[in-house]
């Protein structure tokens, strides 16, 4: 069985940063989504003449491979380590712009916090270029599809 523990807390609660020096360096994958409701007049601009601050789903792409190097920045316990490949897919679909992140790395731990980031940052991204055109945007379904490497192995959504 599994240990279900917290690993970000010491024994009297406290947070603290969890020592994987022991663990083994590993090739690491994880895979995430998410997606970015938007109205018909957003998705018109997307697929036909674009929206007016420009190409949104090449500057949000952008976004999201910078914040997965940046995730440790921006949450407090995550480790630095070494990403070795960013991919941001994303797709206009009839009611939402559609977000999938693919971050790899050789270390320590996993990437499923990157990943996860990479697909929020996008999304936040998306949300800033067609804010005039639809100010009710809005972000949802971000989640871990799939993680494979490391002691546990590949682990993919039910």
């Amino acid at each position: 069985m599994t240990d279900r523990r917290l690993t970000h807390v010491d024994e009297s609660g406290a947070a603290r940063m969890v020592d994987v020096s022991a663990k083994e360096v590993s090739a690491r994958q994880a895979v995430a989504s998410g997606k970015v409701l938007v109205s018909a007049e957003v998705v018109a601009a997307l697929r036909g003449e674009g929206v007016p601050k420009g190409d949104a789903l090449a500057v949000a792409r952008i976004a999201g491979i910078m914040a997965a190097k940046r995730t440790p920045d921006l949450v407090p316990l995550c480790h630095p380590i070494s990403i070795s490949g960013v991919k941001v897919d994303l797709e206009v679909l009839d009611d939402a712009v559609s977000i999938v992140a693919t971050v790899r790395t050789t270390d320590r731990t996993g990437v499923e916090m990157e990943a996860l980031t990479s697909v929020t940052v996008a999304g936040l991204t998306v949300i800033d270029m067609v804010k005039a055109l639809d100010p009710a945007a809005v972000i949802t379904d971000v989640r871990v599809e799939t993680k494979d490497g490391g002691k546990t192995g590949h682990w993919e959504r039910g």
